[in-house]
């Protein structure tokens, strides 16, 4: 990968809003950033190239605030960004990975980095721009490991591991171990934390012919002091959750699965009807404002050109539209 080429530009996002990343297509090295300012209803594309004179790289996965910065994190490429928020210029990166998928912070010198292809998790020094360690996940190998979004509770981060298995992880921030698992359904895709303290997870049920197994989806409520199973919605076979969301107070669950779906979260049965009928095209990404309640999503259409991204009120009204990168996936609230 060729990083450095081209003159820089100077950007100045004071406003607050949404960052957009835009996964470009695989092993083509086209993914970039875009940003859109809800109040102007304006959109910047192409953020980090025009900032850094550089490509963003191969495949951008996910976008943390913490610190200052933003960390924006590239699958294929195998590193991190580091990033002033406003300018978009680069303030260091991290190297060393496979495959990484999220950072989540423990303290301003302690994260893990989740992996694809990989049966650790990695510790970074954030301040240093180093890797420190590592976390060995129980029961895979490199080449079936999988771990992906995380989430915080007490000392506590639980994990869910998504491609080829089926589990969520337990681990103990103070000694950076594994300390209980949890088997659910196949391939775990998303994972969030309510306002009760109950932990989220939805299944993708694997594919057909796969060699770990195909079933029906579902939707887990998990209570993560005793790590067990609260309650279980199961779908039908052949549908695909995906991308399961809570709006800002932790109340309202939204995924995909085909159409937008939302639920309360103390709800004991599942929609009848979906909240967004399927505009005829690829739902991707999804996100809700944690302020307004307004729901974002990512429509990539055909993997091949610029994507769309829909703004709708909390009622299902459309707002705005805007087109940003090829595949449109992740966001990150700025």
């Amino acid at each position: 990968m060729k990083w450095e080429y081209g003159e820089p530009e100077t950007l100045h996002l004071d406003a607050p809003g949404l960052f957009i990343l835009n996964e470009g297509n695989f092993q083509y090295g086209n993914a970039t950033l875009s940003f859109y300012d809800p109040e102007a209803r304006t959109v910047e594309n192409e953020l980090f190239y025009r900032s850094n004179a550089m490509k963003l790289g191969d495949v951008a996965q996910s976008m943390t605030l913490h610190g200052g910065l933003g960390w924006i994190v590239v699958n294929r490429s195998r590193v991190i960004f580091a990033v002033d928020p406003a300018t978009l210029r680069e303030r260091g990166r991290i190297t060393g990975f496979t495959s990484p998928r999220y950072i989540h912070f423990i303290s301003d010198d302690k994260a893990y980095v989740t992996q694809l292809w990989d049966n650790r998790i990695l510790i970074v020094d954030p301040q240093r721009f180093a890797v420190t360690g590592q976390i060995e996940c129980p029961g895979m190998t490199m080449e079936s490991g999988s771990t992906e979004q995380m989430v915080q509770q007490g000392p506590y981060v639980y994990v869910n591991c998504w491609s080829y298995q089926n589990r969520l992880l337990k681990i103990d921030t103070r000694t950076d171990r594994v300390v209980a698992e949890l088997t659910v359904g196949i391939q775990p895709t998303s994972l969030v934390l309510d306002r009760n303290g109950k932990l989220w997870t939805a299944t993708d049920g694997g594919y057909p012919g796969s060699p770990y197994g195909y079933e029906a989806p579902g939707l887990y409520r998990i209570d993560p002091e005793r790590f067990a199973i609260e309650l279980e919605f199961r779908f039908r076979t052949g549908d695909a959750l995906t991308e399961l969301q809570l709006d800002g107070e932790g109340c309202t669950l939204y995924w995909i699965d085909e159409h937008i779906w939302r639920m309360d979260v103390d709800a004991e049965q599942l929609p009848a009807q979906p909240w967004l009928r399927s505009r005829e095209t690829k739902y991707y990404g999804l996100s809700v404002d944690p302020r307004s309640g307004e729901v974002y999503v990512a429509d990539a259409i055909d993997y091949q050109q610029e994507g769309i991204v829909y703004r709708y009120s909390p009622d299902g009204e459309l707002l705005d539209s805007f087109y940003v990168g090829i595949t449109p996936a992740a966001f990150c609230w700025k």
